[in-house]
């Protein structure tokens, strides 16, 4: 397995070696190993969560309380996504900042993202299926979300999908009525970095 840091500090990219032959693949989606020694510890999976989204969808930006916060170790195993972190630590050196990486069943490539670390996604092909390691349960109470379409953060969503065709953004009413990065900020609801 491949792994490189990404440009947000506490977030690593991983990429699988995929063997092939003529009854399919076969790779290894997460090791033990090669997590502890990229990231310095291991994860605790406390809840394994698995989303089904059509073409268009874009799910996030959400993020937990700290502490504790919920780390994610995130791939997608059916589809295409284009998967999104934010970095919503007050006072982290990239604060505000966005990197992505593309999540698919071609690749089959995953995501690690640590505590305090904003989280989505926009699928680019109907039924594509996002699975996510997480170390803390769903708990709605310490549960948030920034609006993924903030002027502020500026992503580039994609406006096509895997096949070429346009995409219609659908959005959760939770997520469109998020708030931005600064209301957020000024709400007291982000996290703060630690180093």
């Amino acid at each position: 397995m491949q792994v490189r840091p990404l440009a947000i500090d506490g977030v690593w990219e991983f990429v699988p070696t995929i063997h092939g032959d003529d009854r399919g693949s076969f790779l290894e989606a997460f090791t033990a190993a090669s997590f502890e020694e990229a990231v310095g510890h291991p994860i605790t999976v406390a809840q394994v969560n698995t989303s089904v989204s059509a073409a268009g969808v874009i799910r996030g930006i959400h993020f937990a309380d700290v502490p504790p916060g919920q780390a994610k170790y995130v791939t997608c195993t059916v589809g295409a996504v284009l998967d999104v972190v934010v970095d919503l630590r007050v006072g982290s050196p990239t604060f505000g900042e966005c990197d992505a990486v593309l999540l698919d069943d071609i690749d089959r490539k995953a995501i690690y993202l640590a505590e305090g670390l904003g989280h989505g996604f926009c699928a680019l092909a109907d039924d594509s299926v996002v699975t996510y390691l997480c170390s803390t349960g769903y708990n709605p109470a310490a549960e948030h979300g920034v609006d993924p379409l903030d002027p502020g953060l500026a992503i580039d969503w994609p406006s096509v999908g895997r096949d070429g065709a346009p995409l219609t953004r659908l959005l959760s009413d939770k997520d469109r009525a998020a708030p931005s990065v600064l209301e957020a900020k000024e709400r007291g609801l982000l996290p703060v970095y630690q180093d």
